[in-house]
Formats: C-alpha cells, structure tokens, sequence
C-alpha cells in the first residue's frame, strides 16, 4: 500500500479496520451507479434484480458462516448492533430479575455495555470470568462457576487485543449443560477463521462487515432459527411487518422481522463480494498467514528489553505490548512518521486494560496483504523511538 505521496505504507491496523480490495470497492459502486434501486417494494425490473443480488448476498453470508438457513441471518449495521438487538430482543423476553449473564475480561465494550444496560433494567447480574496467565479466557473457571441461574454467557471468539482464540466448542458445552445461550463476538474470527455455527454450537454469532474487507454500516446476527422465530421485534418501520392497522400489527418472520425500514443495500451486495474474495483464498490460509507474521513479530519484540509483550504465544494475528517509558500513543505518532499505522490506546477494552495494569497498549494487527516487510518497517520505528526516549 502506498500514502498519498507514494511512499510505503505499512498498515498494521486491520484489527480496527481492513483495507477493501478493489473488488469489493467495484462492486459496491455498480450497487450505487448502475444497478441502484430500491429492494423488496418496486414492481419494474430494476428493483426486482437489487433484490436478488440483496438476498443472494443474505444466502452467501450464511453459506459463509456455515448457517442452517439465509433465514438465520439478520443483516445489521455491524456487531455492536447485533449484541443490542440480541439484548433488547431476547434479552428481554428471557432474562429477567435475580438471572445471571457471565462475560469475559477482555471483552470489547460492545460485549458488556448492552448487558450492563439490560441488567439495569431487568434487575439482573453480571458475572465476569477471569483469563488465564497467557490471556485466554479461562475456561476451567467458567465450567466451575456457572449455575442454572445464568442464561447467558457472551464472550469473544477471538480478543481484539490478545488475539487469543477462545475454545468455543467448550464454552458452548459449559453453557448449554446450566441451560444457558452462548453468543460469540465473531468480529476478529470471521476474517480470519473458517467459520461453521453448527461446529461451534453457540447459539447467537455477531460480526462486522468492515472487518471482513468489506465497506462499514453492515454486519450480521446469526442465530439459531427457532431462538429468532420466538423473539420479538425491536425496531418498528416498514419491512419488518405482514399488516398494519391502528388496531393491531402482525409482524413479519425472521429474519425481516429485525430489519426495519430501507436495508443497507449496496453495503450488502458489497459484503458478498468480500466474502467471495477472502473465500477464495482461503480462510485456513489467511490463519496460518496473520498468525505466522504474529509470531514472528513477538519473537522479535521479545528481544527488545524494554519491550513488554501481552497475550498468549499463538494468536489470531493480533499483537499487543507495551514500551517501558514511553505511552503507546508516543509510540504510535513516531511510528506513524515512519508510515507505520498500529493501534494505540485502549482499544474499547478498558476492563481488560486494568487487569493488565496498563492504561493503554500498543497494537499491531495483520492482514491479508500484510508481509515481512511490515514488521521490518515496525521495529525499525520501535529503534528510533528508543533512540528519541533515550
């Protein structure tokens, strides 16, 4: 990648963002050109083939996630999105005062404040499981902890700071045997791990679409369909109805249910596209690619005394540490004068920011385009930030 002066630009932030192939760019600008039309309501040609190309990139997300049915996907403006509507849905419906939902340490805001605010108003509890000495959530204590007053345990399938993989398949075993729902923020698994819902056998998947290399304001919520059959509507608009009178209203069934007033349409077809291209790479592939150029940055880092790296040894791509005497934020201007763009601060992660008794970190992630070159380019900027700190 090249800045706007033509020099290299060595993006080491795909944890926040991915860069979009051109692909994806192309076909969402056939979407707002060419093709655009409204979906679901004209009768003339054009509207009826954006409706097509809409639920054909509806059947494609679900293909993607490995989904039973296009009817388990609801298409939401990304993951925070999809968490509140599970909150406000059947959050509501299920939860209720003295009931339990267990979350996680490193869990991103968006994983903890829906439940915050639904536990406010439901009069439930929030319970908090703790992480291992590398950074993985710990799942003996979870096992050990959980009761049948829980209903709900959401955690993250992979850390947007630690990159540590969490054992989904465990999880959703230590759930569903307290009678409890598992939800898993797929943001950093959907691009870059193979993804099959009756594998990992939670029960509520989110992840966002400007993530998976595709554009913002478009993600989805899977759930298993006879969960989205039984809840109830959380926006009210057009769409998501089978008959309005100022008596009474019937709704329509999932997943338009959840998908009031004009869809995010070109978002969506654009979202295909980036599914189409990381697919034919290949999803075992790009895992193997991010987390070998993670591994080999921590080694090098780990020989930098001054360097104090975070989170398991293996990890999704995603490389967080701390540079004794200097605040990530320094460390990321410096780095940005090299054309080095990492993450620095929080990353919507506070909890887990005191628990490593830090107030911020210094993140590198990687991407499919990522390569050698980007961690040479790193640690050369980590030099001169040592030679300016003294």
């Amino acid at each position: 990648m090249k800045t706007r002066e033509g020099k290299v630009w060595h993006y080491l932030d795909t944890a926040a963002t991915a860069q979009k192939p051109l692909a994806v760019i192309e076909a969402m600008s056939r979407a707002l050109g060419e093709d655009y039309a409204t979906v679901h309501r004209g009768v003339y040609s054009r509207s009826a083939e954006m409706t097509l190309a809409y639920e054909a990139a509806r059947r494609r997300t679900a293909d993607f996630l490995g989904a039973s049915s296009e009817n388990e996907v609801v298409f939401v403006r990304g993951a925070t999105e999809g968490i509140n509507l599970v909150a406000a849905s059947w959050g509501e419906a299920n939860i209720g005062a003295g009931d339990r939902i267990m979350l996680s340490v490193l869990e991103h805001h968006s994983n903890i404040v829906p439940w915050q605010m639904l536990a406010e108003r439901v009069g439930a509890e929030i319970d908090v499981c703790p992480l291992t000495g590398d950074g993985l959530i710990d799942l003996d204590w979870l096992e050990a902890n959980l009761t049948d007053k829980h209903k709900l345990v959401a955690l993250a399938h992979v850390s947007n700071v630690l990159g540590s993989v969490l054992g989904a398949k465990r999880a959703a075993k230590a759930a569903h045997a307290v009678g409890a729902k598992l939800l898993l923020d797929g943001c950093q698994s959907a691009p870059r791990m193979r993804l099959a819902m009756n594998e990992l056998d939670c029960d509520f998947f989110v992840f966002s679409g400007h993530k998976l290399y595709g554009p913002t304001g478009i993600g989805a919520l899977w759930a298993r369909e006879e969960l989205l059959d039984a809840m109830p509507p959380w926006q009210g608009g057009g769409s998501m109805i089978d008959k309005v009178t100022f008596a009474k209203t019937t709704y329509a069934p999932p997943p338009q249910r959840f998908e009031a007033g004009t869809p995010m349409i070109t978002e969506a077809i654009a979202l295909h596209a980036a599914i189409d291209y990381v697919d034919a790479i290949g999803m075992e592939r790009l895992f193997e690619h991010e987390s070998g150029l993670a591994a080999q940055t921590r080694e090098a880092l780990s020989r930098i005394n001054s360097i104090r790296l975070l989170g398991p040894e293996r990890s999704a791509g995603i490389v967080s540490f701390v540079m004794e005497g200097v605040h990530p934020h320094d460390l990321g201007t410096i780095l940005d004068e090299e054309n080095v763009a990492i993450r620095a601060g929080h990353h919507c992660a506070q909890p887990l920011m005191e628990h490593l008794g830090v107030p911020a970190t210094a993140r590198a992630s990687f991407g499919l385009y990522s390569d050698e070159s980007d961690i040479e380019a790193l640690l050369r900027g980590i030099e001169r930030t040592q030679r300016i700190f003294g």
